[in-house]
């Protein structure tokens, strides 16, 4: 084995071992909840994302959510919270990947919109699917400010967190 590969595989479990710890720190921003399963799970997936690459980011972003949605006994069904899941993947993904082709303001914003009346929009059609009992505009009207605001704080928290300590670990 030369030593390309032995860095390779250094780079491989430093990666996971990352992904593992920001995985477990969505664990603990799930507990800091905003409403129902509105909560803090994202900032270290948001984190992820400029630390790790987009990929990494979505993945962490995905458990995150699920994390969330088990902490908070799943309020809106397993099926809604894994499209949520979803979508916190891709948002985080698109995050990721904005801030690769621009900067921290064009792909926060985007960010922010995306996972906040974005998301607000696609669990209009989804609620009402799943036949949830709180759906629709109804659900949009009451989650909109809340996953909006959730959503900015934990987009600055992890560039204001990468802007102090990104470089140190890379």
């Amino acid at each position: 084995m030369n030593n390309l590969a032995l860095k390779s595989n250094k780079i491989k479990t430093v990666t996971i071992a990352y992904s593992a710890m920001l995985i477990a720190l969505s664990y603990v921003g799930s507990l800091i909840k905003v409403q129902g399963s509105i909560a803090f799970d994202s900032m270290p997936a948001f984190f992820g994302a400029l630390l790790l690459g987009p990929a990494w980011g979505g993945v962490i972003g995905f458990v995150g959510h699920l994390l969330t949605a088990v902490t908070s006994g799943f309020p809106m069904t397993l099926p809604m919270h894994a499209v949520i899941a979803v979508q916190m993947a891709f948002f985080v993904f698109a995050f990721g990947w904005l801030c690769k082709k621009t900067n921290y303001y064009v792909s926060g914003s985007v960010a922010t919109i995306l996972n906040g009346p974005g998301a607000a929009l696609v669990a209009v059609p989804f609620s009402m699917l799943f036949n949830l009992p709180l759906s629709g505009w109804a659900l949009f009207k009451i989650v909109i400010i809340p996953l909006t605001l959730a959503s900015a704080a934990n987009v600055l928290l992890a560039v204001m967190l990468y802007k102090i300590i990104g470089n140190r670990i890379k």
